[in-house]
C-alpha cells in the first residue's frame, strides 16, 4: 500500500515560481482597464477617515529613472496602506509640463536658427507636443510599477484650465499687495539666457581669479583719516574679489561698522585683524601706522582705478571678519548684498552686461572703462587677463582659486548676478489683517506641519527664514505668461479685477497661448477695449517653480479632479524639494490662503549604486527600472523600496535586487504553504486551540500590531524587518514545520488538524492585509488562487469578490481577535528547543540519527505536563522520569538533566513517528485514520 496517497497533503496552484518579469505585465494591462480607481472610491465611500496624497508634478522630459521608481513606489505603498486601513484615499497623478528643459529639446531638434526664426505660439505647439508625449511615456511605466490613481484623470500643468489657475493663483497673490516689479539682480544663466530661482542653482567647483585691488582714497577719505598729520598725501582701500569682471561696475566699498581698520606702513587700508595675514601675501606691510573704527570714513570716498568713478565708502553687517581684506568691493547691479546696502547708501545700480554674459554699450554710455570700446560684445569672463593689465599698479595680487561657485542646473555653466527688470514675490511685506509678512505666516505654518523625518522642519525653516524674495520671472517661451497689461507711459501695472478675470476666462478656454495670438484689445474686456491704445503687454513668463508651486489650487481646489481637496494630507518629494515645490507650493498657498496646503511632509534620499556613488551613464552604474522589471519584476523592485530606509539615500544593483528577490522568495512561499493547507477551509472557527496555537497566535498579534503601527508611521524597513523575522523565525522556523504531522496525518475533521488550519487562516489574511500595499500584485495573485472561505473572511471579504482582476481592492487589514493567553512557559520552552535541537546536530553529524522522529525524550514530572512537548520537540514520544535505555545523549537545562534516547517503538510508515507497536505496520492514530476513510 502506498500510505502517500492516504496523506492529506497540501494542495495548491498558487505557483512556487512567480515569474514575475513574465507574468505582472499580463496583470497590470487588466488592472488598466479595471477601473481601479472608481472601485477604491466605491469599496470606501462609507468611510469616515479620509487620506489624499497630492502628487508632485514629475517633469515631462525623458523616460522614468530609479528616483522616480523610488519616489512613485512609496507613494503608492503610502496610499495603500491608508486604504487597505479602510480609509477614503485619494491620489491624482500630475505632470509638469512647461519649463526650460523642454524647450530646450524643441531647440535641439530644430536647430537654433530656426526656432529663433518660429513664431511663439508654434514654438509653444512643439513644446506641448513633447510634453504630452513624455507624459503617455511616463504614465506607461508608472503604471508598469503596480501603481494604483486616477491615471485616467491625471492633472497636467499645460491643460487650458490648469493654466488658467495658475494665471488665477498670480492675480491673487497680486490682489494681496505682494507681486512688485523692480530691477533687482538675480541668479542669471548666460548659458540658458534667463533668470534663475534658488531651486534652480547648483554649486560646483570652480577655478577663479582671486585678486586684490588698491582703490585709492579721495580727499574727503584721507582728511577724515587724518593722513596729513603723519606725513601722507596718498592711502588706499585694498578690495579683494574673485569676480574682475564686476570692478567696472563698482560704486562703493563696504566696511565692517564693528571692526577696527588699519593704515599700514605703505599707506594700504585693510582690516587691523587681517595685517598681519595680508603681510605674509605681499599685499600690505607689517606694520601699522594708524587704527581706527570704520565709522569716520563712512561716506567718504575712493576711486575705482579702471574709469576714475566714484566709488562711496559705507557700512555693512555683511562684510566678513575672517577672510579677504574687510573692504569689499560693492557693484549694486551684480550682488544680492550689494544691492541692498546700496538701496541703504543710493550708490548707482550699474548693470554692463547682456543677457549672453557679454559687456553692452552700457561701459560707454556710463564710461565704465577709461577705453570702453575694446570690451563692448566681450563675454565677461575672457575680459580677465585684460582687465588685470588695466589695473597696473593697482593689483596687489592675482592667484587662482578653486570655489564652490553657483552654477545652472540644466547647462551646468557658472552663473552671474546680474540686475534685470524682474517680477518678485516679496517675503517682507505686510499683507495679513494683522500686519504679518509672508515669511512670518509662512514659518508659523512650517511650525503646524508635520514631518517625516523630523529634522526636515527645520531644513526648510531656515530656508524660508533666510531666502530673499522670489523671482517668479523667466525669458522664455514655453510657460504661462505674465499676463499683466502696462501703462505705456506711466510704466504703471494695470490689476483691475474685471480685466484679470477677463483674461483667465481666455485662458480657460483657449490655454495661456492667446496671450500671443490675440491683440490686446481682443484680451481686454468690452467696456476697457477703448484703453488698448494705451496698454502694453508683459511679456514674461513664470517660473515653473511657480506652476508647481500652485498646484494645490489647480488640483486640490478644483471639482475637476478627484483629489481630496485643500489641504492635501501629505506631500512627498526627495529631500531637495525643502527648497523646490515643498517651498513654492508653501508660499504660493500662504500668499493666498495664509496656510500651508500640506499637513504633513515626507521625503526620501536619492538612489546611488551599491557603492554609494552617483549614477551616471559615463560610469556604466545606472540601473534603470525598465532593467529591473525585464529581469526581475516590479515586485521586487517595489519590495526594494519597502526595505530600504527611504529616508537616506538608497544603494541598487543587481547584487542588491537578487537579496531582494531571496527575501520574495521566503515569503511567497509562506503563502504559498498557507494557502496549500486552508484550500478547503470553508468558515472561520476558534475553538479547541492548542497551546502551541495559543502561542503562535500570541506572537502573530504582537508583530503584526508592531508591524502596522510602524507602516502607519511609514516607516517600513523597520516593519518588514520585524515582519521578515516572525515569518522566518517562528512562524515558518517553528510552527509550520510542526504542524506538518498534525496537517498531513490527522483525520481531516479533526479538531487538531481545523485548529491549525484556522490559526493559518487567521494569519495569512491579515499577513495580506499587511503586505497588500507593497506585494500588491503578489496578493493579488494569491486570492486569486484560493478557495477558501475562512481566508477570504480572514482578509475582510465578506461578500464575493465582483472583478478577480482586482480582487486585492477587497482586502481590509483588521487586528487580530485576542484569544485565551497560552498557559505555558514558551520563553522557557524556546530556550529547551534551542539546547535540544543543539544536541541533535550533534548526533545527526555523527551519524546516529537522521530525525529527530528517531528519538525519545525522557525529562522530569514538571515539564512533561505540556501535553504537546512531543509535537513541540517534533519527538515520537516524551516520557516522565523513565530509565534511560538505549541513551544517545544528555543534557542539562535550567538545572535539569534531560535525556535523548533511541525510540523504543516501531517506524509507522504513514506518519514516520516511531511509536508503531509492530514493525510496518500503521501506528494507533493512523490505523485509526485509514479505518475512517474506509468507512467513509
Amino acid at each position: 500500500m502506498d500510505y502517500k496517497d492516504t496523506l492529506a497533503l497540501p494542495t495548491t496552484n498558487f505557483p512556487m515560481r512567480g515569474n514575475l518579469p513574465q507574468n505582472e505585465p499580463k496583470t497590470y494591462q487588466l488592472w488598466k482597464s479595471s477601473r481601479i480607481y472608481p472601485t477604491m472610491e466605491q469599496n470606501r465611500k462609507n468611510a469616515s477617515v479620509t487620506f489624499n496624497l497630492h502628487d508632485g508634478p514629475p517633469y515631462a522630459n525623458g523616460h522614468i529613472h530609479i528616483g522616480h521608481a523610488l519616489n512613485k513606489i512609496l507613494k503608492d505603498m503610502i496610499v495603500k496602506q491608508h486604504y487597505f486601513q479602510g480609509e477614503k484615499v485619494f491620489y491624482t497623478p500630475g505632470w509638469d509640463c512647461h519649463g526650460l528643459p523642454i524647450e530646450q529639446q524643441v531647440e535641439k531638434k530644430l536647430g537654433k536658427e530656426k526656432k529663433d526664426s518660429l513664431p511663439k505660439i508654434k514654438i509653444r505647439e512643439l513644446c506641448r507636443k513633447h510634453a504630452e508625449e513624455f507624459v503617455q511615456i511616463q504614465k506607461n511605466e508608472f503604471l508598469e510599477l503596480g501603481i494604483f490613481g486616477d491615471f485616467e484623470n491625471p492633472y497636467k500643468t499645460m491643460d487650458f484650465a490648469f493654466e488658467a489657475e495658475i494665471y488665477k493663483a498670480l492675480c491673487g497673490v497680486a490682489k494681496k499687495g505682494l507681486l512688485k516689479e523692480r530691477s533687482k539682480p538675480v541668479y542669471w544663466s548666460w548659458a540658458c539666457q534667463t533668470a534663475l530661482a534658488e531651486a534652480e542653482v547648483e554649486y560646483e567647483e570652480k577655478e577663479s581669479d582671486s585678486i586684490f585691488v588698491a582703490f585709492p582714497l579721495q580727499e574727503d577719505a584721507l582728511q577724515a583719516l587724518g593722513t596729513q598729520e603723519l606725513g601722507i598725501h596718498k592711502a588706499s582701500c585694498v578690495i579683494w574679489t574673485t569676480t574682475p569682471w564686476t570692478l567696472p561696475a563698482n560704486s562703493g566699498i563696504a566696511l565692517n561698522p564693528e571692526e577696527l581698520y588699519a593704515l599700514t606702513q605703505d599707506n594700504k587700508i585693510v582690516l587691523a585683524s587681517q595685517v598681519e595675514k595680508l603681510a605674509e601675501l605681499g599685499i600690505v606691510k607689517n606694520k601699522i601706522l594708524k587704527t581706527f573704527h570704520s565709522q569716520i570714513l563712512e561716506n567718504k570716498h575712493a576711486t575705482n582705478p579702471l574709469n576714475g568713478r566714484n566709488s562711496k565708502i559705507i557700512l555693512g553687517e555683511h562684510v566678513a571678519s575672517n577672510e579677504g581684506s574687510g573692504c569689499v568691493h560693492t557693484a549694486p547691479g551684480h550682488g544680492e548684498d550689494d544691492y541692498f546696502i546700496g538701496l541703504k547708501y543710493d550708490l548707482p545700480m550699474l548693470m554692463p552686461v547682456d543677457d549672453k554674459g557679454c559687456f553692452d554699450e552700457t561701459l560707454i554710455k556710463e564710461k565704465l572703462f577709461f577705453n570702453p570700446d575694446e570690451f563692448v560684445g566681450k563675454f565677461i569672463f575672457d575680459t580677465h587677463p585684460r582687465i588685470l593689465e588695466l589695473l597696473g599698479e593697482h593689483l596687489l595680487l592675482h592667484s587662482k582659486i578653486k570655489h564652490s561657485y553657483p552654477h545652472c542646473w540644466r547647462s551646468h555653466q557658472p552663473v552671474i548676478f546680474r540686475a534685470t527688470a524682474q517680477w518678485f514675490i516679496l517675503m517682507d511685506e505686510p499683507y495679513t489683517s494683522n500686519g504679518e509678512t509672508l515669511r512670518q505666516v509662512a514659518l508659523q505654518q512650517i511650525k503646524k506641519t508635520r514631518f517625516y523625518p523630523e529634522h526636515g522642519m527645520h531644513r526648510i525653516y531656515s530656508m524660508i527664514e533666510n531666502r530673499p524674495d522670489w523671482c517668479i520671472s523667466r525669458q522664455r517661451d514655453w510657460g504661462v505668461p505674465i499676463a499683466f497689461f502696462k501703462d505705456k507711459q506711466s510704466g504703471k501695472v494695470l490689476l483691475d479685477s474685471e480685466i484679470l478675470d477677463f483674461v483667465a476666462e481666455i485662458f480657460t478656454k483657449e490655454g495661456c497661448d492667446a496671450w500671443w495670438s490675440k491683440s490686446v484689445e481682443e484680451l481686454l474686456p468690452p467696456q476697457h477695449k477703448d484703453k488698448a491704445g494705451h496698454l502694453e503687454k508683459v511679456q514674461h513668463i513664470l517660473d515653473v517653480w511657480f506652476d508647481s508651486g500652485s498646484t494645490w489650487k489647480a488640483v486640490l481646489e478644483s471639482d475637476k479632479y478627484a483629489s481630496g481637496g485643500n489641504p492635501a494630507s501629505m506631500y512627498l518629494e526627495g529631500s531637495d524639494q525643502h527648497r523646490g515645490w515643498f517651498h513654492s507650493s508653501l508660499l504660493v498657498s500662504c500668499a493666498i490662503h495664509q496656510c500651508a496646503p500640506y499637513k504633513s511632509i515626507l521625503t526620501h534620499g536619492f538612489t546611488m549604486d551599491e557603492n554609494g556613488e552617483k549614477m551616471s551613464k559615463s560610469k556604466g552604474n545606472v540601473v534603470a527600472p525598465k532593467d529591473v522589471l525585464k529581469e526581475f519584476g516590479a515586485e521586487i523592485l517595489r519590495l526594494w523600496v519597502a526595505q530600504s530606509d527611504y529616508q537616506n539615500d538608497q544603494r541598487i544593483s543587481n547584487n542588491i535586487l537578487k537579496q531582494v528577490s531571496e527575501n520574495y522568495r521566503k515569503i511567497r512561499n509562506t503563502i504559498r504553504f498557507l494557502l496549500a493547507n486552508i484550500g478547503t477551509l470553508e468558515s472561520l472557527e476558534t475553538r479547541h486551540f492548542s497551546q502551541i496555537d495559543l502561542w503562535i497566535l500570541k506572537k502573530a498579534q504582537n508583530c503584526f500590531k508592531e508591524v502596522n503601527a510602524l507602516f502607519n508611521e511609514y516607516e517600513f524597513s523597520k516593519g518588514l524587518q520585524e515582519l521578515n523575522y516572525f515569518l522566518n523565525a517562528e512562524l515558518s522556523g517553528i510552527y509550520l514545520d510542526l504542524c506538518k504531522d498534525n496537517l498531513y496525518c490527522n483525520a481531516l475533521e479533526s479538531k487538531e488538524r481545523k485548529a491549525a488550519q484556522n490559526v493559518m487562516a487567521l494569519i495569512c489574511g491579515r499577513l495580506f492585509g499587511l503586505l497588500a500595499p507593497i506585494l500588491t500584485y503578489t496578493i493579488n495573485e494569491a486570492l486569486n488562487h484560493t478557495t477558501s472561505k475562512a481566508l477570504l473572511e480572514s482578509c475582510g471579504i465578506t461578500k464575493e469578490i465582483q472583478n478577480p482582476n482586482i480582487a486585492v481592492l477587497e482586502v481590509l487589514y483588521q487586528p487580530l481577535p485576542c484569544f485565551e493567553q497560552p498557559k505555558i512557559d514558551f520563553e522557557k520552552l524556546l530556550a529547551l528547543r534551542s539546547c535540544f535541537l543543539e544536541q541533535i546536530d550533534s548526533l545527526k553529524k555523527e551519524s546516529k540519527i537522521k530525525s529527530t522522529l528517531e528519538v525519545d525524550f525522557i525529562t522530569s514530572a514538571k515539564i512533561a505536563e505540556f501535553e504537546e512537548l512531543n509535537l513541540w520537540l517534533m519527538v515520537s514520544a516524551v516520557e516522565c522520569n523513565k530509565t534511560a535505555s538505549n541513551l544517545l545523549v544528555s543534557f542539562t537545562f535550567e538545572g535539569e538533566t534531560y535525556h535523548i534516547c533511541k525510540a523504543k517503538g516501531h517506524k509507522c510508515p504513514r506518519c514516520w513517528q516511531f511509536i508503531a507497536q509492530e514493525a510496518d505496520t500503521p501506528c494507533v492514530r493512523c490505523a485509526g485514520v485509514l479505518a475512517d476513510s474506509k468507512k467513509s
